[in-house]
């Protein structure tokens, strides 16, 4: 007897109806830590649907990363129209994409779809050769800045890159971050990890006129890999769902709070952040807590 499928279009939900999807770009990280992997659980654990499109894969653990292979440019072009052409983005999140030709292939993208607000995050590029980098941050600044609607990174990371010939007695403040990158084009920027007195850090929402948002949490006692990817795919994510830009940034903040304070260590490296923390029982949250005492200061938490 053949079988027959009894499920009507009528139980089918109107997918246009879910309306929060984010186009994401960003390297394969093979340890989970970061990269797409972890902009796709994130935007899931948010309400959002991620539609990942992979610009070159990591060689790394845990701990460090050891090299990083690009993906070819129009590669990436192609994965992205075909996704364009099919669903209705509401939200493009760019990670580390490898190299400048593939940020000239995003920036197109971005051009052809100038009324989607773009999320950028810089990770700290530590790790690699110092004339790539200097190469990969100028093409940024050129190319993806100005397409940009929402900078996230690290109080360092941006410093340095937005502010390398600084010379005040002070140090930079996160306004002056952002008004660095508005004179690329960029009208919001998220300053995260700047350190303050007794074990908290600030992370804060700038306009290049004014501080929209400035939010403190404890440092933990742990050394995390994957928290910028984390706080800005959920960023992404929220944002695809029409919250507003400044409940957005609260909400992603104390997520990230979350996922750092039920860290789990998988191997022999850092933690990395649980982004499914809430589908745990209270005896799993329990036993994922980092407490570790010889990890290091984690001032780096969003850099990595």
């Amino acid at each position: 007897m053949q079988a027959t499928n009894t499920l009507s279009t009528e139980d089918m939900s109107d997918t246009t109806e879910f309306g929060a999807f984010v186009l994401v770009f960003n390297a394969s990280d093979p340890s989970g830590a970061s990269g797409i992997t972890a902009d796709a659980i994130t935007i899931a654990s948010v309400g959002a649907h991620a539609t990942p499109i992979v610009t070159g894969s990591y060689a790394r653990d845990t701990a460090n990363i050891v090299n990083h292979y690009a993906m070819d440019d129009e590669a990436i072009l192609e994965q992205a129209q075909m996704v364009l052409e099919d669903i209705s983005i509401d939200i493009i999140k760019v990670g580390f994409v490898g190299t400048p030709e593939n940020l000239s292939a995003i920036a197109e993208v971005a051009s052809d779809y100038a009324d989607i607000p773009v999320v950028a995050y810089m990770p700290d590029l530590s790790w690699w050769r110092e004339d790539l980098i200097d190469q990969y941050q100028d093409a940024c600044t050129e190319l993806l800045l100005p397409q940009t609607t929402l900078l996230v990174g690290n109080y360092s990371t941006l410093s340095r890159w937005l502010l390398p010939e600084w010379s005040e007695d002070r140090p930079p403040t996160a306004r002056d971050i952002a008004r660095a990158a508005h004179q690329f084009g960029v009208p919001y920027t998220l300053v995260t990890g700047l350190a303050l007195p007794e074990h908290y850090i600030e992370n804060v929402l700038c306009s290049p006129n004014a501080v929209l948002i400035s939010e403190k949490f404890e440092r933990l006692e742990a050394t995390f890999t994957g928290a910028g990817d984390t706080l800005s795919a959920a960023l992404s994510g929220l944002l695809a769902s029409e919250t507003d830009l400044n409940e957005a940034v609260s909400e992603s903040l104390a997520y990230l709070d979350r996922c750092l304070e039920h860290g789990f260590r998988p191997g022999m490296g850092n933690v990395l952040p649980d982004r499914l923390f809430w589908a745990h029982t209270d005896d799993d949250d329990e036993d994922s807590t980092p407490t570790d005492p010889t990890f290091e200061d984690p001032a780096n938490a969003t850099r990595h």
